[in-house]
C-alpha cells in the first residue's frame, strides 16, 4: 500500500514531475539479479525459444558484457561476492571442510547460524554517507540469524531468506521433489525482520516483487533520496515457479515461462524509473549469481557455447549474461570483452556515489565507471576462480589454467593437475582444446606468478558455511507447524 505521502505526491506533482533536484545530484543504482540463469538462457544471447524482449532492449541500448564472471560458482558465496566486491574466501561465506564433507556446507540453510559476517561492507551500508536509501526485493542467502538484510545495511528488505527449495512445501502447489526437505519448515516470506507467510505463494511472488519494488522507487523519490534497489529474483532456482498469468507462454516449457516473467518484472521496473523521471539518472545492472544448474535435466539452464555449469570453475559455472545500462551515459549497441565481475557493482556503486571506498581491506572489485563514461579498457591482469576455500583456476588475459577440476554436483573428488590444464579462452571460450603446456611455457610462468603473488597477500575470512543449529530454522508460529498468512480462500483467488 502506498504511504499517504506517496498519494499526496502523486495528486500534487502529477507522477513525480516535480521531484526535488537533488535526487538527481546522486544517481540511482538497480542491480536485477537472476538465479541460476545460465549465459544461454536469454534471447539477446541466442536462445531460440525463449523470449527476454525487456532484457533485449536493455542490451540493445546499454552495454553487453561477454566476459562477466560471478564471485563464486554457487548461490550464498557469490551473493557475498556482489554485495562486499570481495571473493568469498576473503569475506568468510566458504567451507572450511574437504572432500567429501565440504559438499554439505556449500551454502546457508533454515539451520546455519553462520551468515555474511557484520564485520564485512554491503553496497547498502557502504551508501549510507551519501544518503543512499537501499532496499533488497527478493532473495537474500546470506544467513538469517541476526543478519537479514536490515543487519546489513539495507532499510527495507521483502523477499526469501535463501532459496526456495530449502524446506517442505516450498510454497503452495510445489512439490517436495528431494527427501531432504521435510527436515525443514516451509519457506518463509518475510518483510524486513518479521514473517508475513509461511509457506511463500511462489505462484504469486513476481507480482508481489515488482509491487514491491515499485512501491520502494516512488517512496524513495518522494523522499529525495537517491536509492539502491538489489532486485534478487529467485528465477530459475529449482522448483521451477511462474504464475498464471504466464504459465504456459513459453516454448521453453516452464523454465521459459519463469524466465518470461522476471524479464517482464524487469520492464515494468524501468517503466516506474521512467515514468517517475529518474531513468535517466539510473545505473542499471543484469546479470546471473552463477551458471545453469544443468544436474536438474529439463528444468536446469544452458550456459550457450560454455563448458560446466553451477558448482563449476569452468567458464560455464561463472561466465555470466550481463548487461549494463545507463540512459543518455552509454551509447547503446555495445560489446564489452574485458574480464569483469560482478563484485566490480560495489565499487562501481561507490564510485558513482562519490563515496570512497574501504581502506582497511582488499576490495577485489574495480570501478567500472572509466568504462562507461569514457570507454577506457578494465583494469584487471587477472581473474581468480575459487570453489569454497580452494583456488581452481585462474585467468590472466586470453590464457586460463585449471589447477583443480571437478563437477558441481556429482559425487567425485577433486582432480588436481600439474601442470594445469591451459586453454586459450578467447579462441577458445567453450574450453575444448586443451593447450600442450610445454609450448607455453612462459604463459604458465605468469600465470603461476599471479597465483603466487594473490596467494601471498590472502588473509582468509572466518568460515562462516560450517556453523549449524537445527533450532533456529525460521517459523512463523510453532504451534501452526509454522503456517501463517496462508488463508486458503485467498490463495485459491489469487492463482484464478
Amino acid at each position: 500500500m502506498k504511504t499517504l505521502a506517496v498519494l499526496l505526491a502523486l495528486v500534487s506533482c502529477g507522477a513525480f514531475v516535480c521531484a526535488n533536484t537533488e535526487v538527481a545530484s546522486k544517481p540511482n543504482i538497480v542491480v536485477f539479479f537472476a538465479d541460476d540463469l545460465g549465459y544461454g538462457d536469454v534471447s539477446f544471447n541466442g536462445h531460440p525459444t525463449i523470449r527476454s524482449p525487456n532484457l533485449d532492449k536493455l542490451a540493445a541500448e546499454g552495454m553487453r558484457m561477454s566476459s562477466f564472471y560471478s564471485g563464486a560458482p554457487i548461490c550464498s558465496p557469490s551473493r557475498a561476492s556482489i554485495l562486499t566486491g570481495r571473493l568469498p574466501i576473503r569475506n568468510g561465506v566458504y567451507t572450511q571442510s574437504e572432500y567429501p564433507l565440504d559438499q554439505l556446507f556449500r551454502v546457508f540453510y533454515p539451520w546455519s547460524t553462520g551468515s555474511l559476517p557484520d564485520t564485512e561492507i554491503t553496497i547498502a551500508e557502504a551508501l549510507k554517507p551519501a544518503n543512499y536509501t537501499s532496499g533488497l526485493i527478493g532473495k537474500w542467502h546470506l544467513g538469517h540469524v541476526d543478519a537479514l538484510p536490515l543487519e546489513r545495511g539495507f532499510d527495507y528488505f521483502y523477499g526469501l531468506p535463501y532459496s526456495q527449495d530449502e524446506g517442505c512445501p516450498p510454497g503452495y502447489g510445489m512439490n517436495c521433489t528431494k527427501e531432504w526437505q521435510h527436515i525443514w519448515p516451509g519457506v518463509p516470506l518475510y518483510r524486513n525482520d518479521t514473517i508475513i507467510q509461511q509457506p511463500v505463494n511462489l505462484q504469486t511472488l513476481v507480482p508481489r516483487y515488482t509491487a514491491e519494488a515499485n512501491g520502494f522507487i516512488e517512496q524513495a523519490v518522494v523522499r529525495d533520496k537517491p536509492f539502491f534497489l538489489y532486485m534478487a529474483y529467485d528465477e530459475v532456482h529449482v522448483p521451477l515457479f511462474a504464475s498464471p498469468e504466464f504459465t504456459g507462454v513459453s516454448k521453453r516449457g516452464l523454465f521459459g515461462d519463469a524466465v518470461q516473467e522476471m524479464d517482464d518484472s524487469i520492464g515494468q521496473i524501468m517503466a516506474k524509473l521512467d515514468e517517475v523521471g529518474v531513468l535517466e539518472n539510473t545505473l542499471v545492472f543484469f546479470t546471473s549469481d552463477n551458471g545453469p544448474w544443468v544436474d536438474q535435466g529439463i528444468e536446469g539452464g544452458s550456459a550457450g557455447l560454455f563448458r560446466g555449469e553451477k558448482g563449476e570453475t569452468w567458464e560455464g559455472g561463472m561466465r555470466e549474461p550481463a548487461i549494463i545500462y545507463w540512459k543518455g551515459k552509454i551509447q547503446g549497441g555495445q560489446l564489452n570483452m574485458d574480464m569483469t565481475s560482478t563484485m566490480d557493482i560495489f565499487s562501481t556503486a561507490l564510485d558513482v556515489a562519490g563515496v570512497p571506498a574501504p581502506t582497511d581491506r582488499v576490495i577485489d572489485g574495480v570501478s567500472l565507471l572509466p568504462l562507461i563514461l569514457n570507454g577506457k579498457p578494465v583494469e584487471r591482469d587477472c581473474y581468480f576462480y575459487y570453489r569454497d576455500h580452494t583456488l581452481q583456476a585462474a585467468r590472466c588475459g586470453a590464457f586460463k589454467a585449471h589447477y583443480v577440476t571437478r563437477c558441481g554436483f556429482c559425487h567425485d573428488p577433486p582432480t588436481w593437475h600439474n601442470p594445469p590444464l591451459l586453454f586459450n579462452v578467447n579462441e577458445d571460450p567453450g574450453e575444448q582444446w586443451e593447450l600442450d603446456p610445454t609450448d607455453y611455457q612462459s604463459v604458465l610462468q605468469d600465470i603461476n606468478n599471479a597465483v603466487a603473488k594473490h596467494n601471498s597477500t590472502m588473509v582468509k575470512g572466518v568460515p562462516q558455511l560450517n556453523l549449524l543449529n537445527p533450532f533456529v530454522a525460521p517459523c512463523c508460529d510453532h504451534s501452526n507447524r509454522c503456517n501463517c498468512g496462508n488463508d486458503m480462500r485467498q490463495f485459491s483467488a489469487d492463482i484464478q
